[in-house]
């Protein structure tokens, strides 16, 4: 039999939150110090591949200085020979044969056609012609080296017997053409040294594994205990932090009541207020005259009841821009075809409205966010963009529905993207889960507002009958 007095297990929101930054953090450890045996090899692989690079490259720069050194012994005799020039070919040739170093180092001479004219360690491949000749890893030699001559100069790598032993190794060469004799020069060093730099390099780094897996489990036991001592501070600043975003919110709302009561007392006094004292003077204007018997008496009524007309249209105007009862009555599309012909006559800007069947209805939310997006960007045309022509694009999509605005004004500076008006716009939409997107440069800015399919109410009448 239960427990009356036992209570479920309740968590507070930090422990939720302690708890969710834990078990994440100990499973990706696990799973880190699974994947650190394949990682490791795979990073040894690049390291050793680097320092491969680098040996090799320092290989090349020493092969540089040897060609160097033989084109400085050769060049006095090369340059002042004509191409069939036969004494001084052999001359070159015994320079050359001559200029042998270290155990197994040697200067090689080829033509174009692939005979060996100077190679003095493997005497056995002089006079004989090599065209064809690949390595055992089936690497082409003679037929490469020739090639790169011909192009001015290069470097080849093949597997080459050592002179000094016969075994085979791994040979790095640099060759240059010397065009007029129509020979390849070149010499080569073995990468002996190379291989066992790499082989070094790769114990260093299984060492350095064994070092990681110690260290990834004292980072571990480190993280966790951080984030404890973190779930214990968040219990103290998720009220703060509360407050602080609540009374935010709360100016925020402020601000933006006290914005709309200022546009309408502006509309007030700058519209409502005017009319209204011209009214009233014309009306005593009128009175005037018919205490005088003047005859245009009636002629001054009749202007006073159409300042007074002015009014009431300009009253309709500010209620309509509060609340529009199109919006309820008729829907979104009469809503902002209205909007932009009153923008229009008002402003004197030329407005193209486009719009589509809408099959479903909006519900209330997404109205009067769509067209409060519409209201604020007419508003901005207005009296920041210098626009000549504006097109409004009203349509229903197979993902929701759309409003989309573009001007051809000159932009929207950057001090004026973070604006009330287009936070009021950005959170409209993040409210209904829609997106807004705004795209300005000099020629121009447009600003679309979508709603999902959540906002669409189903089809009445005709179009429900139809589904």
């Amino acid at each position: 039999m239960s427990n009356p007095d036992r209570r479920p297990l309740s968590l507070t929101y930090g422990q939720k939150i302690t708890l969710l930054a834990v078990l994440p953090l100990v499973l990706a450890m696990a799973v880190l110090s699974v994947l650190v045996t394949r990682e490791a090899s795979q990073m040894s692989e690049r390291e050793i591949a680097g320092l491969e690079a680098k040996l090799i490259a320092t290989k090349r720069e020493e092969l540089k200085n040897y060609i160097s050194i033989a084109r400085t012994a050769f060049s006095p005799i090369y340059g002042n020979a004509l191409p069939d020039d036969e004494a001084a070919k052999t001359r070159v040739a015994q320079i050359l044969a001559a200029m042998t170093y270290g155990t197994d180092g040697f200067f090689f001479v080829y033509d174009y056609d692939g005979k060996n004219i100077v190679s003095p360690r493997q005497t056995w491949l002089i006079e004989k012609n090599w065209a064809g000749l690949k390595d055992a890893e089936g690497t082409p030699v003679v037929d490469k080296l020739i090639d790169m001559a011909r192009q001015g100069s290069g470097f080849h790598t093949y597997v080459w017997p050592k002179p000094s032993s016969g075994r085979d190794g791994r040979m790095i060469t640099h060759v240059i053409g010397l065009q007029d004799w129509r020979w390849a020069v070149g010499t080569g060093v073995f990468i002996d040294d190379v291989l066992a730099s790499v082989a070094a390099a790769r114990a260093e780094t299984e060492a350095r594994v064994r070092r990681t897996f110690i260290y990834i489990g004292t980072i571990t036991a480190a993280s966790v205990l951080l984030v404890f001592l973190s779930g214990l501070v968040l219990n103290l600043r998720e009220r703060r932090l509360a407050d602080a975003k609540l009374k935010a919110l709360t100016q925020r709302i402020f601000d933006t009541q006290e914005e709309e009561r200022g546009r309408v007392a502006r509309e007030l006094h700058d519209s409502i207020s005017q009319i209204l004292v011209g009214v009233r003077y014309t009306l005593e204007l009128a009175r005037r005259r018919l205490l005088g018997g003047d005859a245009r008496a009636a002629e001054s009524l009749g202007q006073g009841i159409d300042t007074l007309n002015g009014a009431i249209q300009e009253v309709r105007r500010i209620s309509r821009d509060l609340r529009p009862g199109v919006l309820d009555d008729l829907g979104l599309g009469p809503a902002l075809q209205a909007l932009a012909e009153e923008f229009g006559k008002r402003t004197g800007i030329d407005v193209k409205y486009t719009t589509n069947p809408f099959r479903n209805r909006l519900d209330q939310e997404a109205k009067i966010a769509l067209y409060r997006i519409a209201q604020e960007a007419l508003t901005n045309i207005e009296r920041h963009s210098g626009a000549t022509h504006v097109t409004m694009l009203v349509r229903g999509t197979k993902d929701g529905a759309v409003v989309r605005i573009e001007d051809n004004g000159h932009g929207m500076p950057q001090t004026r993207r973070d604006g009330l008006g287009l936070r009021n716009m950005a959170e409209r939409m993040e409210q209904l889960d829609g997106t807004l997107r705004i795209l300005s440069t000099r020629q121009g800015t447009l600003i679309e507002a979508q709603v999902p399919l959540s906002h669409m109410l189903p089809p009445t009448g005709s179009a429900r009958a139809q589904g």
